[in-house]
């Protein structure tokens, strides 16, 4: 069977605008294929338009690609969980508060990428290893139901969310 797309009601309503912008197509494929999207963005990005914020208040760019690593690493980690058959709830996270713990500013584009690239491939490990039954597993995260396989998806679809909001917000002000 594989991994198919998951349907409504198998993840939080929360999710729903991440699947949705996952595009079709096998996801693991995707996933690869947008980690080079990712680098080939950031490998352009200098220092100094690595802190740019678009509005006050708002994450800088390297605060953004820390986030979308330390997202990652919880959604895998949630599937890691859940594709096992462990059943123990899963704490949500409070995103705005690991931005300012990660000091991501503090840290080189190229090391943020890095990362953001190491993520990925243990991400993509994690999901090719899982199989059907694994992906069939339900648990509970953040209070909500939702399936193993969800997981992927949300992840493919949590990242084109915010490279849609770097092309848009981001990039018209470093020209």
């Amino acid at each position: 069977m594989g991994l198919t797309r998951p349907l409504p009601g198998e993840y939080p309503q929360g999710f729903t605008p991440y699947v949705a912008a996952a595009k079709e197509g096998d996801p693991l494929t995707l996933l690869q294929a947008q980690a080079g999207e990712v680098a080939a963005l950031f490998q352009g990005v200098t220092e100094g338009q690595g802190t740019y914020r678009y509005a006050p208040g708002k994450w800088s760019l390297k605060d953004l690609l820390q986030h979308l690593s330390d997202a990652e690493r919880i959604f895998a980690y949630r599937c890691l969980r859940i594709g096992r058959g462990d059943v123990t709830p899963l704490p949500g996270f409070e995103e705005n508060d690991y931005a300012v713990a990660a000091r991501a500013d503090a840290h080189t584009v190229a090391q943020l990428l890095a990362d953001f690239q190491a993520v990925r491939a243990a991400s993509l490990t994690l999901f090719r290893s899982l199989d059907d039954q694994a992906w069939g597993q339900q648990g509970t995260s953040s209070g909500k139901s939702i399936t193993a396989r969800c997981f992927p998806y949300v992840c493919l679809g949590h990242a084109a969310h915010h490279l849609t909001i770097i092309q848009e917000r981001y990039l018209p002000g470093l020209k």
